[in-house]
């Protein structure tokens, strides 16, 4: 399965700020783009001109580095948002908060989107009682994700089952701590999504 494997710092200084990619690093002193806020490479402190083309693909590129997501299976959930009914970026921005690695982390079950990723992929947790291991698995409404019960005990649930509560948690969720439960009340609205993307700029990316 392809996966990007490089630096995610890079990544967050590409973009100029901070995506909260690594975790905890990402809130300390040690934050790369804290110590070099200018893109990486040779020409990074250079001034390109901010074209219409270039805005628009940099808000693309922030929005697929924020969910970790490689440009064929973005370019597929665009085209999944453009089928549905209503604005399609606010459908787009509903499909990537309903994967299954977004919601272990928005649920605080996870330092980073990544960490997520790999306690999916190695058959941690249940969905409606049948355990997936699928990272793009997309949750619905009145779905139940739970820690699998031989997993409860690991030490990176009993970490976030111990910080439960500190990191908010979105209106569309609701997290059992003690059980290590996540009840997804309803599907994600635009105004409960806080991730700092303008997806229309997205969306005019797209239909040029």
């Amino acid at each position: 399965m392809a996966r990007y494997t490089g630096a995610d710092c890079k990544l967050c200084r590409r973009e100029k700020m901070k995506l909260f990619l690594k975790g905890s690093k990402c809130e300390g002193p040690k934050c790369p783009i804290e110590i070099r806020p200018y893109p990486p490479g040779e020409h990074g402190r250079g001034r390109p001109k901010e074209t219409e083309y270039l805005v628009q693909l940099r808000e693309k590129q922030k929005a697929r580095r924020i969910y970790g997501v490689l440009e064929k299976q973005f370019s597929n959930y665009y085209k999944e948002a453009n089928r549905r009914q209503g604005r399609t970026g606010e459908n787009l921005l509903s499909l990537l908060e309903r994967r299954l690695d977004n919601v272990v982390y928005r649920a605080g079950f996870a330092k980073s989107r990544d960490m997520a990723r790999q306690l999916i992929r190695h058959g941690h947790f249940l969905v409606n009682g049948k355990k997936v291991d699928i990272p793009s698995f997309l949750v619905n409404e009145r779905d139940i994700v739970e820690v699998r019960p031989k997993s409860i005990e690991d030490t990176p649930f009993a970490v976030a089952r111990a910080e439960v509560g500190e990191r908010p948690v979105p209106a569309w969720l609701e997290v059992v701590g003690e059980k290590m439960h996540i009840l997804v009340h309803a599907l994600p609205v635009r105004q409960q999504i806080d991730s700092p993307v303008q997806e229309q700029l997205i969306v005019e990316y797209y239909s040029k």
